[in-house]
């Protein structure tokens, strides 16, 4: 009983740590405390801030933004990868397109976004959606490579069919990474809405907000809107992952 509540325990242990080096850095001031403010003020704000229906549309918005981009992500990179990675010639073939728009920052790509879509919420979601679809389709594809050979072998030799083998066998070995890909993806697509609402025209939006409340050194708002982005990263994560010991609840078995 004591094990099982330590085990759900440890995962306080690091926002504790957290709250007592913020703590002590205010306490020692090792900054200006304008700059810094103390983080029991800082929680007490962002808790007090749910009240303001501005911080509500902001968050919606971000989310909103998110969850789109993510999905169009995933419709387009699942099949995508699944369809490369069960044809290794042909994946090979475009090996290098992929990391290479994998590799480039999807920042520096705002102005060309900006270009096509202009100062829209089109701009935001597909920008985000680009990032994000390159790690789910990388992740898809490897998973349904590096599917076990063994059982492909065992079911080749027993004459099952190559459509049974795809559906059955390396689409559902794939599952453990494709979930991988998915979790980095809705992390990556809310990271570029967020620098996307910083820097591209908004009205709305946790990135604008943060951007907003540094400009006119609102300090207390700046660190509740950080915090709660990264909360809201947190949870997003943490859904997914829930999803995928409900989904691939084998992926630990041999």
């Amino acid at each position: 009983m004591t094990s099982r509540w330590s085990s759900r325990l440890l995962p306080l242990v690091g926002p504790v740590l957290l709250f007592l080096f913020w703590q002590l850095a205010v306490s020692a001031k090792w900054l200006n405390p304008v700059l810094l403010p103390s983080p029991v003020e800082t929680i007490g704000y962002m808790f007090q801030s749910f009240s303001d229906a501005s911080m509500r549309t902001d968050i919606g918005a971000t989310l909103y933004r998110t969850l789109v981009s993510f999905a169009f992500a995933a419709v387009t990179g699942v099949p995508l990868g699944v369809i490369l990675g069960s044809n290794e010639k042909v994946y090979r073939s475009l090996e290098f397109l992929i990391d290479f728009f994998r590799s480039t920052p999807s920042s520096a790509l705002i102005p060309l976004f900006m270009l096509i879509f202009g100062i829209t919420d089109a701009n935001k979601i597909a920008i985000a959606a680009f990032a994000a679809v390159l790690v789910i389709l990388f992740n898809s594809a490897y998973g349904v490579m590096n599917a076990r050979k063994t059982r492909l072998m065992a079911a080749r030799v027993m004459g099952i069919s190559r459509w049974h083998i795809f559906k059955d066998i390396m689409l559902m070995e794939s599952l453990a990474q494709t979930f991988v890909g998915l979790r980095t993806g809705v992390s990556i697509a809310l990271v570029i809405v967020i620098v996307a609402e910083m820097f591209i025209g908004s009205e709305t939006g946790l990135g604008h907000r943060i951007i907003d409340a540094q400009q006119v050194f609102n300090i207390k708002d700046m660190y509740a809107s950080i915090l709660i982005t990264g909360a809201l990263g947190y949870l997003l994560n943490l859904a997914f992952l829930l999803i995928e010991k409900k989904t691939v609840h084998w992926s630990s078995k041999a």
